[in-house]
C-alpha cells in the first residue's frame, strides 16, 4: 500500500487529489497540509512514502517544505506539482530534492503512475528534461572560481571522490540525458551492468535518484549548459 500525504492550499484541489488516490486498492491518503508549515510537521509525524506538493501555498512553500523534509533524511519522495514544465519552481523543486514533478493538468492516470513511480525510487520526470530546465536556468547554478588545474584532470568536488574514472564517465552521461540503454550501447557494456554502476553511483554520492545525480553533474561541473 503506498501512502499520500496531499500538501495544497486549495481545498476542491485536495478534495479532487484524495478521491483520485483512494479510487486506487493500492493507495491510501495519510492526511492534508493546507501549507508547507503543515506537510514538514505531518511528514514528520506520519511518514507518507510520498508527498504530493503543491508550490504556491501560504507561509512556507511548497519548495522550502520540500527542502526540509529531504534534509530532514526522511524516506518521503516528494512530487512536486506545476504549472508549467519548464517553469523556475520544477527547477527548484528538483534542486531542492524532489524525485520529480508533474503539471497541474496532467491527466489522472498520469498523476497515480508518478506517485507509484516516486513511490518504488523511480524519478518521474526524465533526465533530459532536467537537463532542459538546468539549461534554461543554468544562471542560478553555484558561481564557481576558475579552476587551475588542468582539463583532463580529475574533478574536485568531494562528492565524486569515491567514483571510479567509469563510474565518473557514467554520471557525466546521465547529466546529459542519456538511458541506461543509451549508455549501455555507447559504452559497450551489458545493460544490467550499467544499472549496477548507477546504483553505486547514487550510493556513493549521497543521490536520492537519477534526478539528483543529472543534478549532481552540472553542480561538479562534469556537463556544462548548452
Amino acid at each position: 500500500m503506498t501512502t499520500v500525504l496531499i500538501a495544497d492550499d486549495q481545498p476542491l484541489q485536495r478534495l479532487g487529489f484524495r478521491m483520485l488516490l483512494e479510487s486506487q486498492d493500492d493507495m491510501t491518503v495519510l492526511g492534508e497540509a493546507t501549507n508547507g508549515s503543515e506537510a514538514v510537521r505531518m511528514t514528520a509525524e506520519l511518514h507518507p512514502d510520498v508527498v504530493l506538493m503543491d508550490v504556491r501555498m501560504p507561509g512556507l512553500d511548497g519548495i522550502e517544505a520540500t527542502r526540509r523534509i529531504v534534509a530532514s533524511g526522511d524516506r518521503t519522495r516528494i512530487l512536486i506539482l506545476t504549472t508549467f514544465d519548464l517553469d523556475e519552481y520544477a527547477y527548484a523543486g528538483l534542486r531542492a530534492g524532489a524525485s520529480g514533478f508533474l503539471v497541474k493538468d496532467a491527466q489522472p492516470e498520469e498523476l497515480l503512475s508518478g506517485v507509484r513511480a516516486v513511490a518504488t525510487g523511480d524519478a518521474v520526470v526524465a533526465p533530459g528534461l532536467t537537463r532542459r530546465l538546468l539549461n534554461a536556468y543554468a544562471h542560478h547554478l553555484p558561481a564557481t572560481a576558475p579552476d587551475p588545474q588542468p582539463a583532463r584532470s580529475v574533478p574536485t568536488d568531494p562528492r565524486l571522490a569515491s567514483l571510479t574514472d567509469r563510474e565518473r564517465e557514467i554520471l557525466t552521461v546521465i547529466g546529459k540525458g542519456w538511458t541506461n540503454t543509451e549508455i549501455a550501447s555507447r559504452l559497450h557494456l551489458a545493460e544490467s551492468t550499467v544499472k549496477t554502476h548507477v546504483g553505486r553511483i547514487l550510493a556513493k554520492t549521497g543521490s536520492r535518484d537519477r534526478i539528483q545525480a543529472v543534478i549532481l553533474a552540472y553542480d561538479a561541473r562534469l556537463v556544462e549548459p548548452s
